[in-house]
């Protein structure tokens, strides 16, 4: 008994643990296993960095192999010897079929059950494709790497989206912060018949912040749950691809309905309903203009006198002294003004103006035609409708805040009213019938300090 217990051993190491026959021209891996070198070959086709042994997962550096002639030969001696008993052992390593008790050597791919021979032609099976498990188990293999990359691309998406609703929470946070600032202010100026109003809409931010905080952070959550869920399917399906042809194809079902069944959840996006503080009855007209009148306008570089410079997105004009350049036909020549590239002949329309610095400065609009190189000075009977300002920083504290002007042109009815925007008063109103298209104008005197006015929106 010794002795064919020796001999079964003998077999057993003259065997390829792949494939479980004799060895064929063997070769020896890094670890010091043995295999056939079709098999080993076979069974790294489709791997690249990762080389891990069958038998003991050792990460091998690479797939040159050491030919073990001596093994060759010894394997030849062996095959020589009464194969019985070594069939015998073979059979008995291998998983056998827990119905008939056979070893397992084909895979349903309908059903994705590992098979023996008398299952093959059980009624369960009859007609589903079967394939011998080497080939099916290359086949799952190269189907599992193949969702690698996908997921690897999906958990880089789910991180830039989960970073995105972390950066929407914190700027929710601060346009509902800045949003506050503004109404607050307006709260201040209005707050003897405003105070009740004013907690009013905060409570009404309140609510609609925590609504789509909430919202968002769900949306986080549901994002974090599933880059939880990629990054585990990736790790268990990496893990999958080392194991054995056996261990491989009995998870393959749920890992394939796993990946298959995957549903990226959709972020959240939101936008803040606007809000307006309720304001007296006074205050309704001027809030409705600004609304529904307002007009983008630019200044046009071209109509500048040689005082005054331009910014480059064309919404400031800025008092410096520079030397006289010569001019094209359009340019204001004795006046320190410059007009908007857009004029109006119909409608009406609505623009603000800040300014910063201390000087004399002048707002308003003229005709089309115009003289920009006359020496009188701009007024209606030469058809420029200007009201002039100077603000100092030692004079009456009305003139120091008067920094904000709204204009509105009613061109129908022929008017040209001017506003107060720090406190929404009305300043003045022109009256005139227009016959040719009107230009908004603008207009700063020579300061010792940096002076400019500057187009503006308002936003609230």
């Amino acid at each position: 008994m010794p002795f064919v217990a020796s001999l079964a051993e003998l077999q057993a190491e003259a065997s390829c643990p792949i494939c479980l026959d004799y060895l064929r021209d063997p070769v020896t891996t890094d670890c010091g296993h043995n295999f056939c070198s079709s098999c080993i070959h076979q069974r790294w086709e489709d791997l690249q960095d990762i080389l891990p042994c069958p038998v003991c997962f050792h990460h091998c550096p690479d797939r040159t192999f050491k030919r073990n002639v001596q093994l060759g030969h010894v394997t030849d001696l062996v095959q020589q010897l009464p194969t019985r008993k070594s069939k015998r052992r073979l059979q008995e390593g291998k998983a056998l079929c827990e119905q008939h008790g056979q070893p397992l050597s084909l895979f349903c791919e309908k059903d994705l059950e590992l098979l023996c021979p008398r299952c093959k032609v059980s009624s369960d099976h009859l007609g589903h494709p079967l394939t011998p498990i080497e080939r099916a188990a290359a086949d799952h293999r190269k189907k599992l790497k193949s969702y690698i990359e996908p997921l690897k691309k999906q958990v880089e998406d789910t991180e830039k989206g989960l970073q995105m609703q972390v950066s929407n929470l914190l700027e929710l946070r601060q346009r509902v912060e800045n949003r506050k600032q503004k109404l607050h202010a307006d709260f201040e100026q209005f707050k003897h018949f405003l105070g009740k109003e004013q907690g009013a809409v905060h409570i009404r931010l309140l609510i609609e912040e925590n609504d789509v905080q909430e919202k968002i952070i769900e949306s986080k959550n549901q994002m974090s749950d599933h880059h939880s869920t990629l990054r585990s399917l990736l790790s268990e399906i990496t893990e999958k691809c080392l194991q054995t042809d056996l261990d491989l194809l009995r998870g393959v079902e749920s890992i394939r309905n796993t990946y298959e069944c995957l549903q990226p959840p959709v972020a959240f996006s939101y936008k803040l309903k606007k809000e307006v503080c309720s304001l007296p009855p006074q205050y309704f007209g001027l809030q409705k203009m600004i609304s529904t009148f307002q007009v983008d306008l630019t200044l046009d570089p071209e109509t500048a006198h040689h005082t005054l410079l331009i910014s480059q997105d064309r919404k400031t004009a800025t008092s410096q002294m520079r030397p006289s350049h010569v001019s094209n036909p359009g340019t204001f020549t004795s006046y320190p003004a410059v007009l908007s590239c857009e004029g109006f002949d119909a409608g009406r329309r609505f623009w603000q103006v800040e300014v910063r610095g201390t000087g004399e400065w002048s707002l308003g609009m003229c005709k089309e035609s115009f003289p920009r190189n006359g020496l009188l000075s701009p007024t209606p009977n030469n058809g420029c409708w200007q009201i002039q300002f100077w603000t100092s920083t030692f004079g009456p504290e009305d003139s120091g805040n008067l920094r904000q002007i709204g204009i509105f042109l009613d061109y129908e009815l022929g008017e040209v009213s001017f506003y107060n925007m720090s406190n929404r008063s009305h300043l003045y109103t022109f009256s005139e019938v227009f016959t040719e298209k009107v230009i908004p104008y603008f207009s700063i005197r020579p300061s010792s300090e940096s002076f400019s006015i500057s187009i503006v929106n308002d936003e609230s």
